[in-house]
């Protein structure tokens, strides 16, 4: 049974394992867009938690910029060109997301650290989204760096074959 349940696992993970990356990725992009969305339209649940947050902003006017700003972030992890710089507003839109626990402290926390209110639980599931955007920026990092050295190892075998030329010419 083991052995069985084992070959099972590691056949699905072996599979699961070549997209998921991508499933991540395209996770993302419908949190991203989703919500961003909602917050456009004024139907976001976590609204009134932003407005809190970023007092100094009208909620009228912030709300739907950070939506719009959430939206460019979905559609950004869609454009493989984008991914890098797409990666790093999201980092940068999680770390502010995260000031609300210094600034909202008694509306994230019941009992400061170990109980978080349903506000909290909310940006404490977005440590989730933090760890995806990395393995996001590793893989397409890893993309990069392959295709930048196999770009070297084309430029090697041309200048070879260019002096290899020229030697066969000048004899």
């Amino acid at each position: 049974m083991k052995t069985t349940f084992n070959s099972f696992y590691f056949s699905l993970s072996d599979k699961i394992g070549k997209h998921s990356v991508y499933l991540m990725r395209m996770a993302l992009v419908i949190i991203y867009i989703w919500f961003g969305l909602l917050k456009i339209f004024g139907l976001s649940p976590a609204g009134d938690m932003v407005a809190k947050t970023v007092f100094w902003l009208k909620p009228e006017f912030f709300i739907p910029i950070l939506g719009i700003c959430e939206v460019c972030i979905g559609l950004g992890l869609l454009v493989r060109k984008l991914i890098p710089v797409t990666i790093v507003l999201l980092l940068l839109h999680m770390a502010a997301t995260l000031s609300t626990f210094f600034i909202l402290k008694s509306s994230c926390f019941e009992i400061f650290p170990y109980e978080p209110t349903l506000a909290g639980q909310y940006i404490i599931k977005n440590i989730v989204l933090v760890a995806g955007a990395l393995v996001i920026a590793g893989k397409y990092n890893e993309d990069y760096y392959t295709a930048m050295s196999l770009k070297k190892e084309q430029e090697k075998f041309t200048a070879n074959s260019a002096i290899q030329n020229q030697q066969i010419l000048n004899e």
